[in-house]
């Protein structure tokens, strides 16, 4: 009986799938993962510039178009995560007494420069996203009252970017 019950409350009232960083809100907020990816976007354009174009036999175009398929992948889902990232910690973090007064024109910049990124194998506009990031990370920690500093990734892409200072 109670099962029945429960099926009939399912039909009635179905429920919906929902997925959130944490709507709680839980107060955990980095721009760690945008700069991160970021430089995973600048890294994919630099191995893709590198690739030498193959011999004619197959197995060496192969690899070669294999290799295009994933940097392209991974270039793509990193600037797409970029965009992921700053969204959360706009729209959860960012309140009306803690907004820098350029906020809009940043993250329009960064929103735009990630889909650049995504459309075309462009290392001067993966660095330009990169620089919008840490501009944005520049943001965020004023905004909690933290100084922060520039220092090299130590990643292969090369680059660097924005963290605390302390």
């Amino acid at each position: 009986m109670l099962r029945q019950t429960f099926a009939l409350l399912n039909r009635l009232l179905p429920t919906e799938d929902g997925s959130a960083h944490c709507d709680i809100p839980c107060g955990i907020y980095d721009p760690h993962y945008a700069l991160l990816a970021a430089l995973s976007v600048v890294r994919m354009n630099q191995l893709i510039a590198a690739l030498e174009p193959p011999a004619m036999e197959k197995a060496a175009r192969d690899d070669y178009m294999h290799k295009i398929a994933r940097y392209t992948a991974t270039k793509d889902e990193h600037a797409e995560l970029v965009k992921h990232e700053v969204r959360i910690i706009v729209g959860d973090f960012f309140k009306a007494d803690n907004t820098p007064s350029d906020l809009f024109d940043l993250v329009n910049g960064i929103m735009k420069g990630a889909s650049k990124a995504r459309q075309n194998i462009d290392l001067a506009a993966a660095e330009e996203l990169l620089g919008l990031v840490n501009r944005f990370a520049e943001a965020f920690w004023k905004a909690k009252g933290v100084e922060t500093k520039r220092q090299p990734s130590n990643q292969a892409a090369g680059g660097e970017y924005v963290v605390p200072a302390n």
